[in-house]
């Protein structure tokens, strides 16, 4: 076969994909050779709720350069695939869908709604993994798990079971993060911080004044604390009662002392609302205070507050100021009062804390056994610096709420629970959980000899590549409940990419049109050049902003590699490997600058420096090999009337040529492979597989 015309990727990558997976080689046990040391990748489950998206395809390639390089270096590799059913983050995604149609999910059947959103789910799936393949994701298919899969849900309560058993998780009524919106708790890490400006307002609560945001909640405070040291308050004693007028009335209070109060804040003296604030609530728990729910859950206040009940506190918060104004018990209302409060992450609506009964997980235990792993090396963090970030939260770690009050999801094996547990806590089972779940692969001597697990043999897994903004949701819960449950760390290293941002540097949002599609670029540029486009120039942890003529650029060395390989083809149809070789002193430099930079890409890819790897063989194809080898090959290659070329000299340049290519073909593999695989195919004789071919050291 011969090289003709223009690289087209169309016309290559679909056949080429499907070359590799009827090889069978993206299983490790039908690798070819002696292959013992193993190297596990367990590929972060994507959402089953939509298309990839920039971050994903980086996600994708760099763990597939990992995995193809390892492959071509003898290991016995598994890159085991994944889709998650995503919890809350789903049905947000499927409550829209039916704000379209004109339903709402608090409408329809419960056992109605979970099919729909399953149906849609598996939809999703479909695609997202076709969407995989089309990334050149040499995953083996033939263990891909779903995060419902019948033995993940068997793992994921017997881990749960563990841990009721082992007093580790309670049932608690607690203040929980509640976002009214869509009707459930969320954990602190699925809030976020926005700031907002309102008025402050300083009321009048006997001889105190109190500053608040919030007069709405104010209607059951029936405490006023201020801190034990604060000496403007010292003729007050704990305990101490004082009558006076509030709200709706008058109310009896009680002085509460406490150092959790900021005297700096206000006047230094504050009332407590403890069903609606954290800080309020734990001061409640301390000194054993009554609470008292003011505003229900759907965002209303109720008959406590008299002839406010029913109304939402947006629209019933300048009418209770205004009732406040007539009963002398406004002091002063400060503008432009700026604070930070909680949000939900994915609808933004203000979170409001509220007492609920809930399965809570106690952190403190699990987390200790996961710090000295990291602090003694035994779990490496690139870049380094996530190490001390994830160490700070981890010693600072909270009760982590399990239940959520949603339909999509694995529900909470218990008689009488409705509720399903916090997506993030099966898929932080899931390095352990889906090979767990995998069959037996190996062959014993004899019949009676021990078939080893999936989980046996690949377990710890060697790395997880995943998105800086996961290390608190998922990283670090992965770590303590695979150490809880197998003992073991669940993996090695952990690799941390930074955002893939739009070619000016800014998050990419539908609301600013400047979402980047990685399979419509794909399409249009080739895989190959989206890949290495992604990898060049992009170091852990570092925001990498993503431009479409950077894309194009590649496309352009794609053509490169492709043209440099048909010249070669070309011109060493008549070249016979075997014969003797005399090479010129130029020649051999041309080699050992060759060794050399196999050496030093070697040493780069087992440090995981991809993005410069990359760029060094990017620049030596481009540079060294086209602009100068090439070039210079030319008239020992000459064959016209007058120039016929010296024999010896030819076939040393045709061999120069041969060896150049083809090892910058084996190193290039990992990050361009479609374009790699294709010229290997149609140039080798003996019709090998690039993707398991030596790497060149």
């Amino acid at each position: 076969m011969h090289l003709e015309g223009q690289y087209d990727a169309k016309k290559v990558e679909d056949k080429i994909y499907k070359l590799w997976e009827d090889s069978g080689f993206f299983a490790p046990e039908k690798l070819p050779g002696k292959r013992k040391k193993p190297f596990t990748i367990i590929m972060p489950p994507t959402n089953a709720n939509g298309n990839l998206h920039a971050g994903h395809a980086l996600v994708l390639t760099i763990e597939d350069i990992m995995v193809r390089y390892k492959r071509m270096r003898g290991f016995k590799t598994l890159w085991l695939p994944g889709l998650d059913h995503a919890g809350f983050e789903t049905q947000v995604v499927y409550e829209k869908k039916l704000e379209k149609e004109g339903r709402s999910r608090f409408t329809t059947d419960p056992k109605q709604l979970y099919q729909e959103i399953l149906q849609f789910t598996l939809e999703n799936k479909k695609n997202i993994e076709g969407q995989i393949r089309k990334m050149g994701a040499s995953a083996d298919w033939s263990r891909e798990k779903f995060t419902l899969d019948s033995d993940i849900i068997k793992t994921v309560y017997e881990t749960f079971e563990k841990l009721r058993n082992d007093s580790l998780v309670y049932r608690g009524r607690k203040i929980i993060n509640w976002c009214v919106k869509h009707q459930t708790s969320l954990s602190d890490l699925e809030t976020q911080d926005a700031e907002k400006v309102d008025k402050l307002y300083y009321l009048k609560y006997g001889p105190f004044v109190i500053a608040t945001a919030r007069p709405e909640t104010k209607f059951g405070d029936e405490y006023v604390v201020m801190h034990p040291s604060d000496a403007r308050y010292a003729q007050y004693k704990e305990g101490d009662k004082l009558s006076l007028e509030w709200i709706n009335g008058p109310i009896e209070a009680v002085i509460v002392k406490d150092e959790a109060i900021d005297m700096q804040f206000g006047t230094g003296a504050m009332t407590i609302t403890p069903w609606h604030d954290a800080t309020d609530f734990g001061i409640a728990e301390k000194h054993g205070l009554e609470k008292e729910q003011i505003i229900d859950f759907n965002g209303k206040l109720l008959p406590i507050a008299g002839e406010f009940a029913g109304m939402k506190i947006t629209e019933a918060r300048e009418k209770i100021v205004a009732k406040l104004q007539t009963k002398g018990l406004v002091e002063k209302i400060e503008e432009n009062y700026r604070h930070v409060v909680k949000t939900c992450y994915k609808c933004n609506s203000l979170i409001e804390p509220q007492i609920k009964d809930q399965w809570f997980l106690k952190m403190a235990p699990l987390a200790k056994p996961a710090i000295k792993a990291i602090e003694s090396g035994t779990i490496v963090f690139i870049p380094a610096h996530y190490k001390k970030i994830i160490l700070h939260w981890l010693n600072n770690i909270l009760d982590w709420p399990l239940s959520r009050q949603i339909v999509w999801g694995i529900p909470i094996p218990l008689e009488g629970e409705q509720d399903t547990f916090d997506t993030w806590f099966s898929s932080g089972q899931w390095p352990f959980a889906a090979l767990l779940a995998g069959r037996s692969n190996a062959k014993g001597k004899n019949q009676n000899s021990k078939l080893l697990s999936d989980f046996e043999q690949y377990y710890p897994t060697d790395v997880m590549e995943t998105g800086g903004d996961l290390i608190f949701f998922w990283i670090a819960r992965m770590i303590m409940l695979g150490i809880y449950t197998t003992k073991k760390v669940p993996f090695k290293t952990v690799y941390i990419h930074g955002m893939v941002l739009d070619a000016k540097g800014q998050k990419m949002s539908k609301s600013k049109g400047n979402v980047i599609n990685p399979i419509e670029i794909s399409d249009k540029y080739g895989t190959d050049a989206l890949r290495i486009g992604l990898v060049m120039g992009n170091t852990p942890g570092t925001p990498l902003a993503l431009d479409e003529n950077k894309i194009k650029g590649h496309r352009n060395f794609a053509n490169k590699i492709w043209n440099a390989a048909k010249f070669t083809q070309m011109n060493t149809q008549d070249f016979t490997p075997g014969k003797k070789i005399t090479l010129s002193a130029v020649q051999k430099a041309h080699l050992k600058n060759l060794k050399k930079l196999q050496k030093e890409t070697t040493a780069l890819m087992d440090s995981f420096k991809f993005y410069q790897a990359a760029e060094n063989i990017y620049h030596y194809f481009w540079h060294e090999f086209c602009d100068k080898i090439i070039e210079e090959s030319k008239p020992a290659l000459a064959n016209g009337e007058g120039q016929m070329a010296n024999s010896a000299e030819r076939i040393a340049t045709q061999y120069v040529l041969t060896e150049i290519l083809q090892t910058s073909l084996k190193m290039l593999h990992p990050f361009m492979p479609f374009i790699t695989e294709e010229i290997w195919q149609q140039m080798s004789t003996k019709k090998t597989m690039l993707m398991v071919e030596n790497w060149p050291t």
